[in-house]
This record gives structure tokens, sequence and C-alpha cells, in this order.
């Protein structure tokens, strides 16, 4: 499979909020993009991450307004990271492990990197597999 690295590079450019960005902002740039989390970076420091399921358990369930809470608020600040040493089924195991589905990487001085989702890497495992039984059916057919 793939190292991290080239999977980081084949997505599009990295979206983020700040943390005193407002939710609805955040909300807005999910929907535009198509994504379900976005990380909170001061800087380029990672400070937390903002997913959907934030959105529906700590502003809908709570009947808070999206155009008035800022994002730290409500956005996840302990967020289990990985660097480039890790490999696609190290992040997996990890996310099933600890039942996430957004995955920050980070790179030297815990720069951020990108985010990897579950399904980022399933897709890379399904092409991988595919990639093997292709070799083999031509290996067994020659």
């Amino acid at each position: 499979m793939r190292p991290l690295q080239q999977l980081i590079e084949a997505k599009r450019s990295m979206v983020s909020v700040g943390p005193e960005d407002t939710v609805f902002t955040a909300l807005t740039l999910l929907a535009q993009f198509d994504i379900g989390a976005l990380p909170v970076l001061e800087g380029n420091r990672l400070v937390g991450i903002f997913s959907e399921r934030d959105y529906a358990r700590k502003i809908v369930l709570k009947g808070k307004a999206s155009k008035e809470t800022p994002v730290r608020e409500i956005m996840s600040e302990k967020v289990t990271c990985v660097t480039l040493k890790e490999t696609v089924e190290e992040c997996m195991a990890l996310m099933t492990d600890k039942h996430i589905r957004h995955l920050p990487v980070l790179g030297a001085d815990n720069q951020m990197l990108g985010i990897l989702s579950i399904g980022d890497l399933v897709k890379e495992t399904i092409s991988h597999q595919k990639f093997t039984i292709d070799q083999l059916v031509h290996y067994i057919q020659n």
C-alpha cells in the first residue's frame, strides 16, 4: 500500500477552521467540500477537531445557535493523531480501536499535514487488494 505521505498528497488541499470561527462557518465548509470533519488550527498548530457528530451532540441537542457559537466551545480537544511513519493498516486499527472516523496526520514539529478519513483508508485497502488479485489472476492464467 502507498505510504501516508502519498495519500495526503493525493487529496485536495486541506480545509480547516480556527477556534474563534462560528459553528455555522464550519458547517458551511463541511457542506461545501463534502467532508465530515475539519481540523481546528491556531496558525499551523492543531488545537482540536470539529465534526458533524460534535454539531449534532453539542449544538442541536443542547439548543445552541450555530451562528453565535464559536467552534472552540464544541470542538473535540483530545485528538488522536498519527505521523507519516504509520501505515494504512496501523491507522485503520487505531481508528477502529478509538471509534474515530477522522485522523489528522502531523509532520515535523507537529505541523498539520492533512486529515485522513476511514473512507480514504478503506479505498486504499480495496485498491491494493484489487491490484494483488489482478496480479494473481494474471499469474494463474499465464
